[in-house]
């Protein structure tokens, strides 16, 4: 069983940073794309950065702030989030590409359950 376990949200004042991880089971993901999306209350799920062999793809509102890498030994990738403002505030998930390093939610095969990043003002 193919299992995606988020670790590392929590509560942050704003200018901080966080360090999420996210750790793969069931399979070998060295091969795959993997991504990060968040979803905030009452928005849509947004993509947040991607990582593969073509390299590293981030949304604008992150570019410069968040750095997304991997562990391919450890079957891990992660997503370092520093200067974290008001706005980054969501439910952050792992995800798992079909094929490249897809910004939208269909392109992603599997998924995490999602880990709560809150940053106050």
């Amino acid at each position: 069983q193919v299992q995606l376990v988020e670790r590392g949200g929590g509560l942050v004042q704003a200018g901080g940073s966080l360090r999420l991880s996210c750790a793969a089971s069931g399979r070998t993901f060295s091969s795959s794309g993997m991504g990060w999306f968040r979803q905030a209350p009452e928005k849509e799920r947004e993509f947040v950065a991607a990582i593969g062999w073509s390299g590293t793809d981030y949304a604008d509102s992150v570019k410069g702030r968040f750095t997304i890498s991997r562990d391919n030994a450890k079957n891990t990738v992660y997503l370092q989030m520093n200067s974290l403002k008001p706005e980054d505030t969501a439910v952050y998930f792992c995800a798992a590409a079909l094929y490249g390093l897809p910004r939208y939610s269909a392109g992603y095969a599997y998924w995490g359950q999602g880990t709560q990043v809150t940053v106050s003002s």
